[in-house]
């Protein structure tokens, strides 16, 4: 499932009267790959990401989704915040089906999916567990989960420790998901990403976008040790800092 910006603007109502958060942003992620989103606090990248998702409405600009315009929430889009929102006080079971509840779809194809997932992950053996007895990485995986088992495509806002990045990188590149990362840490855009987009200061237009290259193959952690992820890191942290 591909996503296509195309002079993408927005805008919201402060006290002091209406702010210009987003101008002329334009990119695209192709179907299977993973792209970050990295700008200045307050550049509007959490309101594109919303606006992928259906959440926001643009003031100006279009978005398209598997090539279809962006009009509401969609099933074809899921959306997974940096926190992992499992209830307390559900089991995990019950915390990665709650969508397919919600949903209706109590087929047995749904829950055999759910059930080879979190076999896949390993944390079938916890399905009866309460998220308190599970570690911070685990938590995530079964976010991620819950996730998948309903859509097919995940708009992601995530920044956590690298070690449950990678878990995510590979979990993303087996499903071949197309993945959109909202962050503030340069170091995670380049340990997960296909390709970087980076934003201006508010309001936001593309300044510059930067192909992974070789590190595209490479897991999060094997990156960091190479002369390109630090070559990256200062380009884009160039970007930000010198000229924003």
């Amino acid at each position: 499932m591909s996503i296509e910006l195309r002079h993408a603007a927005a805008c919201y109502q402060a006290a002091d009267g209406e702010v210009e958060a987003v101008r002329d942003v334009s990119f695209s992620v192709e179907e299977g790959t993973f792209v970050s989103l990295v700008g200045p606090s307050g550049c509007g990248k959490s309101t594109l990401l919303s606006a992928i998702a259906g959440l926001e409405t643009l003031s100006g600009g279009e978005i398209r989704v598997g090539g279809q315009p962006v009009q509401g929430t969609s099933p074809r889009i899921g959306f997974m915040p940096q926190r992992d929102q499992l209830f307390e006080w559900r089991n995990i079971w019950d915390n990665v089906t709650l969508g397919l509840r919600i949903r209706g779809e109590r087929d047995p194809a749904s829950y055999d999916h759910v059930r080879e997932l979190l076999e896949r992950y390993a944390l079938s053996s916890f399905a009866k567990k309460k998220p308190c007895q599970l570690s911070g990485g685990m938590r995530q995986r079964c976010a991620l989960i819950r996730t998948l088992a309903t859509e097919p495509f995940s708009a992601l806002d995530y920044q956590t420790r690298l070690s449950v990045s990678s878990d995510i990188w590979r979990i993303l590149r087996r499903e071949h998901k197309t993945a959109l990362l909202v962050t503030h840490d340069i170091a995670e855009a380049v340990s997960m990403s296909d390709r970087v987009v980076v934003l201006s200061r508010r309001p936001a237009v593309v300044k510059a976008q930067l192909d992974m290259g070789a590190l595209r193959d490479m897991e999060p952690l094997s990156r960091r040790d190479t002369p390109e992820f630090h070559r990256y890191f200062n380009a884009i942290w160039k970007e930000l800092d010198v000229h924003g």
